[in-house]
């Protein structure tokens, strides 16, 4: 499957044309010459090279002979570092998120060079791409009101849970994926996996939620308006646990839009990057990436933190 590249950093690309041009402007410095002369002489040799290039052979000799100056010493130095940390979020991060990592270990550079150094090592993170929405309401069944209103902010852990699903093809067929998270701090606190969509996918995960959290207290669980959220049985569950159900409103995806987003973040940056043949496989590449969201990937609506830190913070 191909995976769907971005711009760096949000920077425009430029037309065909602009690209040539910029390209041929490149060609014409003469460090840009000796380097491509540096990489080729291998094959043709330093003189047929320069003959290509069109550049003086003494000029290589002497770019090849002086020393690099400190910026650029620091720039190599800073680019193994940028390198570690996108490679380590699995290409996911951009500019922005690189520049807040780097701050961590005590690197202060603007996000101006951290963007220029990614584009010098080719270094380009994934975007988005359109998902499918699949929601399948009861018609007999009553509704819960909507409680949230889409106000995602929360106070304190388990007080406001948003649940979904989603669904993953394989070589077997699909595999339908229940989350639930906590709006606290954007933590997926339970989910389970299912080769069918119904009810029992939708308990499991709460379930699992309930097991991980033992939430205590007023707590909001918000879905869309699918039967698997409107059975008897999943609305007994929640009422053991003390919960209270609120829905989305017909066709206003907005009012899940947490949900929504955390899956659209799964597929594009994890499972969009291969074909997956058998559904145990899939579930394992969501199962590390559970731990990757929750442990790993910082957040810019948390301060730059991961789900996990800041509810340590809050905790402390």
């Amino acid at each position: 499957m191909q995976r769907t590249r971005g711009k760096v950093c949000g920077h425009r690309e430029s037309s065909g044309q602009g690209k040539r041009q910029h390209g041929v402007q490149a060609v014409e410095r003469p460090a840009v010459k000796y380097a491509l002369i540096e990489q080729t002489a291998g094959k043709v040799g330093v003189s047929k090279a320069c003959k290509l290039l069109k550049a003086r052979r003494q000029g290589y000799y002497e770019f090849q002979a002086r020393k690099d100056s400190p910026r650029e010493i620091r720039d190599r130095y800073l680019t193994v570092k940028i390198k570690n940390i996108f490679f380590g979020s699995k290409s996911i991060y951009g500019s922005r998120k690189i520049q807040v990592e780097l701050r961590k270990i005590g690197e202060y550079i603007s996000r101006k060079r951290v963007w220029r150094l990614m584009a010098m090592a080719g270094l380009v993170p994934i975007t988005w791409r359109k998902s499918v929405r699949t929601t399948v309401s009861d018609p007999k069944a009553e509704p819960f009101k909507n409680l949230l209103r889409q106000d995602f902010r929360a106070d304190k852990p388990n007080q406001k849970w948003v649940s979904d699903f989603t669904y993953v093809p394989t070589d077997e067929g699909w595999l339908y994926l229940c989350t639930f998270i906590d709006l606290f701090s954007r933590r997926v606190v339970g989910w389970a996996v299912s080769s069918m969509l119904d009810r029992r996918l939708a308990i499991g995960a709460l379930r699992n939620a309930v097991m991980n959290r033992r939430p205590k207290g007023e707590l909001i669980i918000h879905t869309d308006r699918g039967c698997q959220y409107t059975s008897w049985d999943f609305r007994h569950e929640v009422k053991k646990i003390g919960g209270i159900q609120s829905m989305s409103r017909p066709g206003t995806p907005y009012d899940n839009a947490c949900a929504e987003t955390f899956f659209k973040t799964l597929k594009v940056e994890w499972l969009d990057r291969e074909d997956f043949r058998t559904r145990k496989e899939t579930t394992d590449a969501i199962a590390e990436y559970m731990l990757f969201y929750n442990r790993r990937r910082i957040h810019q609506s948390l301060g730059y933190r991961t789900p996990v830190e800041f509810e340590r913070v809050f905790a402390a």
